[in-house]
């Protein structure tokens, strides 16, 4: 509190205002322009705002008695009458009267001021009755000479003239800062437009921060930034020099909530009257009285309201008004019917900064069914804004907008802990949702349905009980930049033909999965990122068609995306990767179109088809997944086209179990295993595909495999290019079998097949070799280019040789083991080398011409007496020479080569150099290695 010195002058100022000066005369003064005051037409809004309602200070409905505040004009006339108040500025712009009398007195002192320091009782710088004199001052603040003039109460001009001068400049800026804190709004207002110091003194951030928190209480400047738009600025981030007061002239048309404020004021007038301010003690009897009224404002202060009946139909601006968090502090409760209902007419209406309740009495007999904490029916479009909003009811949502026209704008809210579902749209409704907060709900965090059509941005919708956003029952809506996570169920549920729009959301940390399209459910889920889900992050299933475009799909616990249950939509340009099952799974009649995805690095399988699965498969990059590249089983058919299949730790396309479909222009290379494998009844067509760089051969058919291999080129394998073995049939035609690291086409164990018009060449070893009990039929093939021999077949095969063309082949164009009798019709076999039939008339060891890398068929013996076993062979020219006089066995002609020129025996061979050591000769190839991939029940 001010010391009583400072207190009397202002008491005595207004006891002169009220004597003498009248309410008209001040009001003409104040509405005057101040050509001083910068901000004299910005500080009368606030001031005519202030007093737009005449003085009427309704509470409770109520007219308050006329205010009364310190007078600005009583500061500055020190409580001169009206008819006779010449405001300072007015007296600072005449012309100076020049007094000959005072200046012979003192011609050439300033002010009439003597050499001695003595004042001239005729000057202009004499004292007056308060001993201020003129001289006193510095040169820069003096006042302008004047002449002496007479007011009718007999007091001179001068003196008054000098008292505002006092105030105007004199006065030390503390002392008129402590004046002006006495000030209310409108009257620190009317003092800034007398003067320029005046106006910066009023205009001090503190005074008007008092005043502000006293009204508002808010900690920081709460600014109207728009039609609906209420946004607390911090100090350091305004564009204003004074934030505080430039929000209290934005909002001091309000009326005020504040129960138990009339009992106040009542009771210590001095401290609340004195303002044109309205305050309540129930929101709904502030709204009653502003019935009428242009889009009012009602502010409501820190308690809780309730039992409150709020229906809302024209366009209101209601905000809590609190220190701290507003809306903490601000409730708004209920126990029966909405707590809070906007309906037709509330257009433009506004609720923001307080915390909605309801709490139903679970042990009333009144039916809540159709009742929520926040209810927003047809045709308005309210905005809500940083609320808090809790439900414990267990049959009603705790938001709820329905019906055609319902547009609000909810943003910056809390709907969490409710009993039943967060936010529910329905029945054509629209709006607005963002930045919201909706976690912790019992059933869903949002329902759409209906035919309802949101626009959700930015919201955050966690650790719900069931699934986060549930569409169905034709709901639509565009979802972009949420955050859905740790839901006990899906992170987004698509059913019963709804289809929204979901973009650049994070949904991820599912207890279930992360999206779920089920019941015909339709949709487009675009460039979200989806993952660390329990179990798929996308499944589609009965008829439901969504597309899944450009999305982020990593990491699950088991798939990436399933489909399954006669599930389809459209797959495309997904990066699915590092999931602890498939990247994709199609089953149970399932037809996607899965194209342009990346599916790469899964701890399991990339694509897997299985149970009748379909789809088009088309322009994928499926690569370095620990098991097959993509899986097709058990009756399915799908279609795979133009991918890329690559660099993975087994089989690039493994068909098993019936596996069927068609496998057309692909590029499939660097499997750890084949590049494709066939087994146990499988028959896809393959076609037209490049099959390259399998460590264990390009194409193994094995175990009944069947198919039709067509137009393929199949070459740089590191075993043969084809494996046919274990009684499977397929059928090659027209494809091109080359540069294999071994033979060209291996045919054994019972291996079938018909061979048609394929072009094979190049080949480490042989062209085609057919072995242990294999039949196949060749036809029309050109076998050329080998690096071994064109066809060789041994250990009982036989096979039906028609039309054939072999040639250029070193070792020689048909070779056939000892009791092997094809069928040959019509074949062509020219300019081949012929190396093993030079080698031996020439008396070489075949070894110089194998190494132990081939195998050239001719005779091979054995030697008694060096003791070697049959699975040892020496060569007729090491017989001769090496072997020479011991007791030798012949055992047939066939594929071996050389152990003598091998160095594996105990003599040295004579027509080798130094020896090399190696392992026993093998009859065969080495057998391919099968994948032992793990099925997926």
């Amino acid at each position: 509190m001010p010391s009583p010195s400072l207190r009397s002058p202002l008491y005595s100022l207004r006891r002169s205002k009220r004597k003498g000066i009248k309410r008209g005369a001040a009001a003409s003064n104040n509405s005057r322009v101040n050509s001083d005051g910068e901000e004299g037409a910005a500080d009368g809004n606030l001031q005519n705002n202030a007093s737009s309602a005449n003085n009427e200070n309704p509470v409770s409905g109520s007219v308050a008695p006329q205010p009364v505040v310190p007078s600005a004009v009583g500061l500055v006339t020190g409580g001169a009458s009206a008819t006779g108040h010449q405001p300072p500025y007015d007296l600072r712009r005449k012309s100076p009267h020049h007094d000959p009398a005072a200046a012979a007195v003192a011609p050439n002192y300033p002010s009439g001021c003597n050499p001695s320091g003595s004042l001239s009782s005729n000057s202009a710088c004499a004292a007056g009755p308060s001993g201020y004199a003129a001289c006193m001052l510095p040169a820069r603040k003096r006042p302008r000479r004047t002449c002496f003039t007479t007011s009718e109460n007999g007091n001179s001009v001068d003196e008054q003239r000098s008292a505002a001068h006092y105030l105007q400049y004199e006065l030390p800026d503390e002392v008129l800062i402590c004046i002006f804190s006495y000030l209310f709004e409108r009257d620190l207002c009317r003092v800034s437009q007398v003067c320029k110091r005046f106006q910066s003194i009023a205009n001090d951030t503190e005074l008007w921060k008092t005043l502000y928190q006293r009204v508002f209480e808010y900690d920081t400047p709460l600014f109207h930034t728009g039609i609906c738009k209420y946004e607390f600025i911090a100090i350091e981030e305004s564009e204003y020099d004074n934030p505080w007061k430039e929000s209290f002239k934005q909002l001091n048309h309000g009326v005020h909530v504040r129960p138990g404020f009339q009992e106040k004021a009542l009771k210590h007038p001095s401290r609340y009257n004195g303002r044109s301010i309205a305050y309540f003690d129930t929101i709904q009897s502030a709204l009653e009285f502003l019935d009428d009224a242009e889009n009012p404002l009602v502010f409501v202060h820190k308690g809780s309201y309730q039992r409150e009946y709020l229906v809302v139909e024209n366009n209101v601006n209601i905000l809590g008004c609190s220190s701290g968090n507003v809306a903490e502090n601000v409730t708004i409760e209920r126990d029966t019917e909405s707590t809070v209902t906007f309906m037709e007419g509330a257009r433009s209406s506004y609720l923001g900064y307080v915390t909605l309740k309801f709490s139903p009495d679970i042990s009333s007999s009144v039916p809540h069914h159709k009742h929520y904490c926040l209810e927003i029916g047809e045709n308005c479009s309210p905005v809500i804004d940083h609320c808090i909003i809790r439900s414990s009811s267990v049959v009603g949502a705790a938001v709820c907008v329905t019906g055609s026209g319902a547009e609000p704008i909810i943003r910056r809210c809390d709907i969490s802990d409710c009993e039943n579902v967060g936010l529910y749209i329905t029945d054509h409704a629209q709006g607005l949702y963002e930045d919201n907060e909706i976690s912790r709900n019992a059933l869903a965090g949002i329902w759409v349905k209906n035919h309802a059509n949101p626009v959700m941005r930015r919201n955050h919708i966690h650790h719900g009980r069931d699934v986060g956003i549930f569409t169905f029952d034709n709901g639509l809506g565009y979802f972009e930049s949420n955050n859905i996570h740790n839901n006990r169920i899906a992170g987004f549920e698509v059913k019963a033909g709804a289809n929204p729009t979901v973009v650049r959301c994070e949904i991820h940390h599912g207890q279930t999965g992360g999206i779920y399209v089920h019941e015909s459910g339709q949709g487009q889920f675009i460039e979200n990122r989806i993952h660390s889900n329990n179990f798929a992050g996308v499944w589609i299933t009965s008829n439901s068609n969504p597309t899944i475009r450009r999305n982020e799909i990593y990491n699950g616990h088991q798939g990436g995306v399933y489909i399954f249950g006669e599930g389809r939509g459209l797959i495309e340009h997904n990066n699915i990767y590092g999931n602890a099952l498939a990247g994709i799974q199609i089953r149970t009649n399932s037809d996607p179109i899965v194209r342009h995805n990346k599916i790469h690095h899964g701890q399991h399988g990339g694509i897997y088809v299985h149970e009748k699965g379909q789809g088009l498969i088309e322009e994928n990059e499926v690569y370095a997944n620990t098991l097959a590249g993509v899986w097709i089983t058990t009756g399915s058919t799908p279609v795979l086209r133009r991918n890329r299949i690559h660099s993975g730790k087994q089989v690039g396309v493994y068909f098993y179990d019936n596996g069927h479909g068609r496998l057309e222009d692909n590029d499939i290379f660097n499997h750890l295993y084949s590049g494709v494998q066939i087994r146990t009844g499988s028959n896809p067509i393959i076609r037209r595909n490049k099959i390259w760089g399998g460590q264990n051969g390009g194409v193994l058919v094995y175990n009944g495999g069947l198919g039709l291999l067509e137009q393929n080129e199949i070459f740089d394998n590191a075993m043969a290019g084809v494996w046919i073995k274990t009684d499977s049939n397929p059928t090659l035609k027209r494809n091109k079998i080359y540069d294999g690291r071994d033979g060209g086409i291996c045919i054994f164990n019972g291996g079938k097949g018909i061979l048609e018009e394929n072009d094979i060449f190049r080949n480490a070893q042989a062209g085609v070799l057919i072995s242990t009990q294999s039949h196949p039929i060749l036809r029309r093939n050109r076998i050329f280019d080998g690096l071994a021999a064109g066809i060789e077949i041994t250990n009982n095969a036989t096979a039906t040789l028609e039309f054939n063309q072999i040639f250029n082949n070193r070792f020689g164009g048909l070779c056939l083991a000892s009791g092997v009798t094809p069928i040959c019709k019509g074949n062509k076999i020219f300019n081949n080398q012929d190396a093993v039939e030079k080698a031996v008339n020439g008396g070489q060891c075949l070894y110089k011409i194998s190494s132990y890398t081939s195998f050239p068929m001719h005779d091979f013996y054995r030697c008694r007496t060096c003791n070697t076993t049959d699975r040892n062979a020496i060569c007729v020219n090491c017989i001769k020479t090496c072997h020479a006089g011991h007791d030798v066995e012949f055992i047939r002609h066939d594929r071996f080569f050389c152990d003598c020129g091998a160095g594996t025996l105990t003599n040295q061979c004579q027509l080798q150099g130094e020896s090399t050591q190696d392992t026993d000769t093998l009859y065969d190839s080495a057998a391919p290695v099968e994948s032992h991939t793990v099925m997926v029940n």
